[in-house]
């Protein structure tokens, strides 16, 4: 009998991933497939175990580059487990006819409620107060910074599945929502209920806070840096639970210090995670270990899609959520 595929799910060392049996993904795949974990260091080779196989199932790194891709003679679907993509050479993926897929949905609630809770901690100053309390202390010095949310805008950046989810949250709140997305279709703002505004610019000249919703791509890296930051209102609040590497870290903590910035929320850092005492220092900052996407059902979802997805490629059957 001819051997079954392959399927591997490739994961960093450094990753804490426990559940070495794949109880989530074997379901989906014991009956057409072999599967299979490695355990890679970042800048590790691929074993032959992973370039022989028939489909990958990619956790956070390591890189999936050009010269990997060249030696994956049987795979028939790289799938990032996750919304982003930027770990795997799309490009040299496309040339070798191997299908790139990603789950974008998986997180969808939790990173916009995770938005909304950033927001709603800045706005009613609840780590300066609580820090307040503790010190045993009922002094109330962060009042100018508490603000009636109906008075608001919100300035979302991307308005796909994410940040679609935040605006309805934050409708709910009060908050007048406008958004930038060049690549959202005409009327999307009449769907959601919302106010469009066609250039980035327009948008930090008018938001109270700006959260950001875009994915991370050559376009997008550094799209918010020292220009955009001094375009925002003085005493204007920043959210970022996308990228890192979309917003530039040097110019938002510069902000932070000298005032322009009221405060910032910040899932994701550029170069993540902070690196100095002085950053984790840095006035008015909340930071939340890119955990965002975080809860047991996502990971459950996300593990499944990804699971699904693989057996449809062994399978020799359309996959969907391709990005190439």
């Amino acid at each position: 009998m001819p051997a079954r595929p392959s399927v591997v799910i490739v994961c960093p060392r450094e990753f804490k991933f426990t559940d070495h049996a794949a109880t989530v993904e074997r379901p989906h795949l014991s009956d057409v497939a072999e599967l299979t974990t490695a355990w890679l260091d970042f800048d590790a080779p691929f074993p032959t175990s992973v370039l022989d196989a028939h489909a990958l199932i990619l956790w956070h790194g390591p890189l999936v580059t050009a010269p990997v891709i060249a030696q994956l003679k049987n795979c028939r679907a790289i799938i990032r487990n996750g919304v982003g993509f930027d770990s795997v050479d799309v490009a040299a993926a496309v040339k070798a006819g191997i299908p790139v897929c990603n789950v974008p949905d998986y997180g969808t609630e939790e990173v916009a409620d995770h938005a909304i809770a950033l927001i709603l901690a800045l706005y009613r100053q609840l780590f300066p107060l609580d820090a307040v309390a503790k010190q045993l202390a009922w002094h109330i010095d962060v009042a100018p910074k508490m603000r009636r949310l109906r008075t608001q805008t919100l300035g979302l950046v991307g308005l796909g599945r994410i940040g679609t989810a935040t605006a309805l949250r934050a409708k709910a709140f009060g908050f007048r929502v406008v958004f930038y997305d060049p690549y959202a279709p005409a009327g999307t703002h009449k769907a959601v209920g919302i106010e469009r505004v066609n250039s980035l610019a327009a948008l930090l000249k008018i938001a109270d806070t700006v959260s950001v919703h875009c994915p991370l791509s050559a376009e997008t890296r550094g799209l918010i840096g020292e220009k955009e930051i001094a375009q925002m209102k003085p005493g204007s609040f920043l959210v970022n639970t996308a990228r890192g590497d979309v917003v530039d870290k040097a110019p938002v903590f510069a902000a932070l210090h000298s005032g322009h910035l009221a405060g910032a929320g910040l899932d994701v850092v550029e170069n993540e995670p902070l690196r100095t005492v002085d950053e984790a220092a840095t006035p008015n900052l909340i930071c939340t270990c890119h955990a965002a996407f975080c809860s047991p059902e996502g990971m459950v979802e996300m593990r499944s899609t990804s699971a699904k997805i693989a057996r449809a490629a062994v399978l020799g059957q359309p996959v969907w959520n391709r990005v190439n």
